[in-house]
């Protein structure tokens, strides 16, 4: 609505116009009072701002996820830049990143280094200690990174991530691997004396590419994982360790460590010192298994119609290279001129720890021992003696 001048007589002025005119009835007074209301609507809609919005300050998100490994001197951080800043709006800039560290949680957080990563990235820093941190008793060392904008404002420091400071354990030297029955032995130069009982940490890589395995079925070997850590308690052998866990045919690269450990509010932290330089094995499976124990004879006499026997027991090898034994016999009957050991097992190798002996007469004595053969093809030495004498008809 508007006047003879073109301009847009205000809502209020038209209420009091149309109330003024005479006695107005009640139709005109509800068409004045619907003006006035839907007419604000119309100039409220026509190119009027809205509610002012409070403006971004493009805060990053602080990190929540930053992680700290000390290993001799150096500390590895880790964490996650977010992707996103305070306001829910994508970051597009490089972000600043000032890392800093704490040795007490009330002294301010002394600077280490200040980074320019990009948004939702990983990142990552390596901090050199410096001798100070690096010597004496082991205490506690926190740090934490926090995200500025551009004007130097951030959301807030990350969560603190500790580590050991101090004098970390020597590291190892003199390491060397070798074969033995029951694994790679592993041994190195002993830690100064005096020195504190620490763990040992193996690190193994796994050189051998993985070959092709069956998809399925229930007698399919499991891949080998790439690379393992193992942790040895300490203990009374300080200057070796038997790594059990290998297979044969694979070649192994071990590094080796010591490790501190300090629990400090109900929390196990280490101190560790610089991984060894590192050694590589074939893992050959080139010793035979253990030597048979506890054999033991019992002859039968003959009876209804059948022979004498001699049954054969002993104590059975849980070697996984166990392909089976060997049973050896000699007749000592005559005090001079005893026969020779010869072999009277089958050809293939004896699966159980037991033989069933038939092939006896009555009156002898008999001697027997046992050795086992592994699935390399290479025998144990042979067990005790068991003696048994066959009774007379």
């Amino acid at each position: 609505m508007q006047s003879a001048n073109g301009r847009v007589p205000h809502p209020r002025r038209v209420f009091v116009f149309a109330a003024r005119v005479g006695k107005p009835g009640l139709r005109d007074i509800t068409a004045a009072i619907l003006f006035a209301t839907f007419g604000f609507s119309a100039l409220a809609g026509c190119g009027m701002p809205g509610a002012p919005q409070p403006p971004s300050l493009n805060l990053p998100n602080r990190v929540t996820d930053l992680s700290a490994v000390r290993t001799g001197d150096q500390v590895a951080l880790t964490w996650s830049m977010p992707k996103r800043n305070t306001d829910k709006m994508l970051l597009t800039a490089n972000i600043t990143a000032r890392i800093c560290r704490n040795q007490v949680v009330v002294a301010p957080c002394a600077a280490v280094a200040t980074l320019q990563l990009a948004p939702d990235s990983d990142g990552t820093f390596t901090d050199v200690l410096p001798p100070p941190l690096a010597a004496g008793p082991p205490h506690l060392l926190t740090y934490f990174v926090e995200l500025d904008n551009r004007k130097g404002r951030s959301a807030g420091l990350s969560n603190g991530a500790s580590v050991l400071a101090g004098e970390a354990p020597p590291a190892i030297s003199g390491l060397t691997a070798a074969m033995r029955p029951g694994g790679v032995l592993l041994s190195w130069t002993p830690a100064p004396p005096g020195s504190s009982p620490v763990a040992i940490r193996l690190e193994r890589k796994l050189l051998t590419l993985p070959t092709k395995k069956p998809s399925s079925g229930s007698l399919a070997e499991p891949d080998e994982p790439l690379e393992q850590n193992f942790l040895v308690e300490p203990g009374a052998q300080a200057d070796r360790a038997l790594e059990k866990d290998i297979r044969f045919g694979e070649t192994y690269e071990y590094r080796v460590q010591r490790v501190a450990r300090l629990t400090v509010d109900g929390k196990t932290l280490e101190l560790d010192s610089p991984f060894s330089s590192p050694v590589r094995i074939a893992a050959e499976d080139i010793f035979p298994p253990s030597v048979p124990t506890g054999l033991a004879a019992v002859a039968t006499p003959a009876a209804n119609g059948a022979g004498p026997f001699i049954d054969l027991n002993w104590l059975p090898d849980s070697g996984v290279n166990l392909a089976g034994y060997i049973v050896y016999r000699r007749d000592v009957t005559q005090a001079e001129g005893a026969e020779t050991w010869r072999h009277i097992s089958p050809t293939q190798p004896v699966i159980g720890p037991a033989y069933h002996d038939a092939d006896v007469q009555p009156g002898h004595n008999y001697q027997y021992a046992v050795s086992a053969i592994g699935q390399n093809g290479r025998e144990s030495a042979r067990s005790a003696e068991a003696e048994e004498t066959v009774p007379a008809q």
